[in-house]
């Protein structure tokens, strides 16, 4: 059975930073690509980042240049490290996991339960 698994969110001041981990099991990890997505209250999921089987990576424009997704393959687990955090950044955070697919679209086949992050002002 395939798994994907959120874990560091919390709360968190303005300017501060946090690091999202993504653990999976149930498959070939090496061989997906993996992504971050986050959901507020009331909007659209949205990509935040993803990375694929050759560590290339992608950023939306929102995060660019504050967040920062990685990949250990030994582990099984893709991190996304957060800095300069803002309240708007305040959301569900999920991963998602797919052998086919690489982008910030919502189409990849695995998904976890989430985790939320809450950046206060």
């Amino acid at each position: 059975e395939v798994q994907l698994v959120e874990s560091g969110g919390g709360l968190v001041q303005a300017g501060g930073s946090l690091r999202l981990s993504c653990a999976g099991s149930g498959f070939t990890f090496d061989t997906y690509a993996i992504a971050w997505f986050r959901q507020a209250p009331g909007k659209e999921r949205e990509g935040v980042a993803c990375i694929g089987t050759d560590d290339s990576t992608y950023y939306g424009a929102s995060v660019k240049g504050r967040f920062t997704i990685s990949r250990d393959n030994a582990k099984n687990t893709v991190y996304l490290q957060m800095n300069s955090l803002k309240p708007e950044d305040t959301a569900v955070y999920y991963c998602a996991a797919d052998n086919a697919f690489f982008g910030l679209g919502l189409s990849y086949d695995y998904w976890g339960q989430g985790t939320q992050v809450t950046v206060s002002s």
